[in-house]
């Protein structure tokens, strides 16, 4: 084949491929637009030189990606199908399609702080689905009107393109913005290999925010959402954050609840004796050994009066602040000294005791639930209890301590509004995801069926299975950590709207 200058298919393949550079500028204008949103869903750097990197890394990274799809899809078809008409038809439906999946990309991670993938696409599609169901008309013709738009804007840019070609050449454009490009991109790689090196967060807990980008860690996991303690990471001690204040914010209003006859008794015990945990399954009290707890009593005795993570616990327990349900369902604690600024309410509610012996049960036994303290040299681990309250009755997986305190007020008072508002444990006899999220001696703890995972605060992770309590080779699942991470910060930001 003839592929001389001078040759037809050289000279449409030459134009054609200057035609796909300018439609490339073009494009990534636009992209640069829509990853705005990328930078806007996150917290913005605390220091110029975050800033500097945020903004070298977006406008290199950004038309890197674009101009990779450019060599991929157009360029080639260019050479091997130099019709231009046709080619400028298949670059506007190619970039139309690369520029929605973008946008889809840019909603899902505003809305649930990470990219499209298949760990998460329950998850995806749940939002897509209430999305669009709250209004199917209106938004379904809001994507297909964008849809429209930007394939209206790529058929325009593509034309315009091709028919003042020669006038574009004559631009020196191109050279300047390709030589500013080409230097942000060696910037942001140079900065961020420092910055790696150096632990200089606010440079690193960027990473992952526009797509393709570097993978997460635990380190830059931790300090993009604040439980980094930059004190205990000793490499991090130029970065002067000091530690991150913790309040507690209640809703504005909460729920009344209906009148209840039958109070709850919630009895931890230090043991429990084989006699009694016998005379437990004859009586037909629902027992498990999958109760996720802090072996840190004062966490664990926290997680069981306020339905909440130990994160709040220092915030609440220096106000000397009751649990916000107890507002609405009345609440006494005997035997447990740290928690006396609770006041004491005859004939109340719910009534939480310890004791060092097992209690006496009949078949008379009001609705209770004995709980075994936990006693292990591991941050957390998984204790027996029984309870002769239905609502557990159905429940088989792991459970944690703070949904004991939700599942009653769920559904043995009826007042689930009141529980969703005030606490952050799962209603056991509805939900079904079987996750849940904790924090205890600084540590994150973050559970999903059997496998637990533990993020210290200096970074370092572990997996282990709930049941057998081996440690599991797995790699972070990184959205279903931040979803932890936001569900566990869920009051410490606004107050809970009712």
């Amino acid at each position: 084949m003839n592929l001389s200058s001078h040759s037809p298919f050289s000279s449409k393949a030459s134009q054609l491929l200057s035609w796909g550079h300018w439609f490339t500028f073009a494009n990534i204008g636009l992209v640069l637009a829509i990853t705005l949103s990328y930078l806007a869903a996150d917290k913005a750097p605390t220091t110029l030189l975050g800033w500097l990197y945020m903004l070298v890394t977006w406008l290199s990274h950004t038309s890197f990606i674009t101009f990779c799809v450019f060599v991929l899809s157009i360029f080639p078809l260019s050479l091997i199908f130099p019709y231009p008409r046709h080619i400028r038809g298949m670059a506007a439906c190619i970039a139309t399609l690369g520029i929605t999946v973008l946008g889809v990309d840019a909603f899902v991670y505003f809305q649930l702080g990470y990219h499209l993938n298949l760990q998460a696409l329950p998850e995806i599609l749940s939002l897509f689905w209430k999305t669009i169901s709250s209004s199917p008309a209106v938004n379904s013709l809001i994507v297909l009107a964008m849809i429209a738009a930007i394939l209206g804007f790529e058929l325009i840019v593509g034309n315009h393109a091709w028919r003042h070609l020669e006038r574009l050449k004559s631009y020196s454009f191109p050279k300047v913005a390709s030589t500013i490009l080409v230097t942000c991109f060696a910037s942001s790689h140079i900065m961020h290999i420092w910055a790696d090196a150096n632990s200089y967060f606010d440079i690193t807990m960027q990473d992952n925010v526009l797509p393709l980008s570097y993978p997460t860690t635990a380190k830059t996991l931790l300090a993009r959402h604040e439980l980094l303690d930059m004190q205990e990471y000793n490499q991090a001690r130029s970065l002067n954050v000091g530690p991150n204040e913790v309040n507690y914010h209640p809703p504005a209003s909460l729920t009344s609840c209906p009148a209840q006859d039958a109070p709850v008794n919630l009895s931890i015990v230090k043991t429990l004796s084989e006699q009694t945990e016998s005379q437990l399954v004859q009586l037909g009290w629902h027992g498990s050994e999958q109760l996720l707890a802090p072996t840190l009593s004062e966490d664990f005795r926290f997680n069981l009066l306020y339905g909440l993570p130990a994160y709040y616990k220092q915030s609440l327990m220096e106000s000397k602040a009751p649990p916000v349900w107890s507002n609405r369902l009345s609440l006494s604690v005997s035997g447990l000294p740290k928690f006396d600024y609770i006041n004491t309410v005859e004939n109340a509610d719910v009534r939480v005791s310890y004791s060092d012996q097992s209690p006496l049960i009949t078949e008379q036994t009001p609705p209770t639930i004995l709980i075994v303290e936990p006693n292990s040299s591991d941050i957390v681990t998984t204790t027996r209890f029984y309870t002769n309250i239905p609502a557990f009755s159905g429940h088989t997986g792991l459970i944690q301590v703070s949904d004991v305190m939700t599942t009653i007020a769920s559904e043995h008072f009826q007042c689930s509004t009141l529980a969703t508002a005030s606490m952050l444990g799962n209603n056991v006899a509805t939900d079904t995801l079987n996750e849940g999220v904790n924090y205890s001696r600084g540590v994150l703890v973050a559970y999903k069926k059997d496998r637990i995972t533990l993020i210290a605060q200096d970074g370092s992770y572990k997996q282990i299975s709930a049941k057998e309590g081996f440690t599991l080779d797995q790699k972070l699942d990184v959205p279903f950590l931040i979803q932890s991470i936001k569900r566990l910060k869920q009051f410490n930001q606004t107050p809970a709207v009712k």
